[in-house]
Order: C-alpha cells, then sequence, then structure tokens
C-alpha cells in the first residue's frame, strides 16, 4: 500500500519512504521510493532533504511534507 499517491504531468506515482543511513554517516536520511502506477515506465529512488539522527524522527517529519510538495519534488528530479 502506498504511503502516498502524487501525480506528476499525466503519471500518477505510487511513493514509499524509507529511512537509510550511510556507511560512514550518523545520520539517517528519507529517500522516497516512486512507481508509476499501472507499471508504465521505470521506478524511481530519490534522497529527499530531510535527515535526522534518528529513525523514527525521519518518519515522524516525513508525515508532514504535503503530497504537493512531495510531487513539485520528484517533478523536479524527473525534469
Amino acid at each position: 500500500m502506498p504511503w502516498r499517491l502524487v501525480a506528476v504531468g499525466d503519471t500518477v506515482w505510487s511513493v514509499t519512504p524509507a529511512a537509510e543511513r550511510g556507511v560512514h554517516s550518523a545520520l539517517y536520511r528519507l529517500v522516497l521510493s516512486c512507481r508509476p502506477r499501472g507499471g508504465q515506465g521505470p521506478s524511481v529512488v530519490v534522497p529527499y532533504p530531510l535527515e535526522s539522527p534518528s529513525k523514527a524522527a525521519v518518519f515522524a517529519q516525513a508525515e508532514t511534507i504535503s503530497p504537493e510538495r512531495i510531487a513539485a519534488f520528484l517533478g523536479e528530479q524527473l525534469g
């Protein structure tokens, strides 16, 4: 089940969040896994500019991001 559904152009994307920590980093960062609904096109994984030393805090902060902001961010990454 997607966390968010957002439209970018004519494509509706199913977005799922993840919190990842790099090998040499103490911070978790938000990563968005985006798949076009209906299997039309490739999936995209993009890091979102949100970091925290707490994995739970990353997810809590992610909940405050509006679908419109996610759509705009994904559009920037695709463009």
